[in-house]
C-alpha cells in the first residue's frame, strides 16, 4: 500500500510555492512500514520532500548522496536504534546541525532524555496528532533556517 524503503517522493507543484518551506528534504527512518507510510503522507501534502528508510542502516546509506533538512526518527529499531543513528547524524559535518525529531511510541522521561542527550532538538509521541506533528516540524525548519527566531 505505502513505498517504504529508500524512496524519494516530490511535493505537488501546487503546494510548492504555499510556504517558503516547501520542497524541503525530510527524511523519515522507522521500521514499523504503517508509521512510515503515514509520516509520508502527512509530509508530503504540504510541500515537503519526503525520504524513508525503514532501517538506521539503510538512512546512514541515502546520506551519502541526499542532505536532508530535517530528520524524524523512530527509537525502537532493530540493528541500530534511533538514538545510535542520533549520534551518528550528528557526527557528520553536513548534519551536524540538521534539525532530529524523534518519533517514538515509547514516552518516559529517560528516554527523552537519552534521546535530548544523543542530538535530538525534539521528542514526541507517535500518538501526536497530524496536524500538530506537522505544526513541530514547520516550527523546527523555520528556526532551523532563522536561527535568531524562537518557536517556543
Amino acid at each position: 500500500m505505502f513505498a517504504t524503503n529508500n524512496t524519494l517522493q516530490s511535493a505537488p507543484q501546487d503546494f510548492r510555492s504555499v510556504s517558503p518551506l516547501a520542497g524541503k528534504k525530510i527524511m523519515i527512518v522507522d521500521d514499523e512500514h504503517l508509521i512510515l507510510g503515514l509520516l509520508k503522507i502527512t509530509l508530503t501534502r504540504p510541500g515537503f520532500y519526503v525520504l524513508t528508510a525503514n532501517s538506521a542502516v539503510s538512512a546512514l546509506e541515502m546520506l551519502d548522496s541526499v542532505t536532508p533538512d530535517l530528520f524524524i526518527l523512530d527509537v525502537m529499531m532493530p540493528m541500530m536504534d534511533g538514538l545510535e543513528l542520533c549520534r551518528r547524524i550528528r557526527a557528520r559535518a553536513e548534519t551536524a546541525s540538521t534539525p532530529i525529531l524523534i518519533v517514538s511510541a515509547r514516552y518516559d522521561p529517560d528516554i527523552v532524555d537519552k534521546a535530548h542527550a544523543a542530538g535530538a532538538n525534539e521528542y514526541v509521541s507517535k500518538l501526536t496528532p497530524q496536524m500538530k506533528l506537522l505544526i513541530r516540524v514547520r516550527e523546527m525548519l523555520d528556526a532551523h533556517a532563522n536561527p535568531g527566531s524562537n518557536p517556543q
